[in-house]
């Protein structure tokens, strides 16, 4: 009787064990899950204002207005303005 008394026990103070280990593998893998979440929130806000800064760096006005303030630039007259024709033989593109 006594032996049986102590693998019971034993088979006790395993399965404890057990349930220990898994329930701490458990929170630490939750909390892990919540750090990954919070980063994607992080990146998903980022990739937004990301976004939102290339398109007003690639708005025409202001690419026009650097082009004509940093760079000289001008539309072409109508008289300066020469078009090609393709070829014959060739596609036009």
């Amino acid at each position: 009787m006594l032996r049986l008394n102590m693998a019971l026990i034993l088979v006790l103070l395993v399965c404890a064990l057990s349930t220990v280990s898994s329930n701490h593998r458990a929170r630490k893998l939750f909390t892990e899950l919540e750090a990954a979440q919070k980063s994607a929130r992080e990146l998903d806000v980022e990739w937004g204002q990301l976004q939102l800064e290339q398109s007003t760096l690639a708005a025409h006005v202001r690419i026009e207005n650097a082009a004509r303030q940093k760079l000289g630039m001008r539309p072409p007259a109508p008289g300066e303005i020469i078009t090609v024709e393709p070829e014959s033989g060739q596609p036009p593109r």
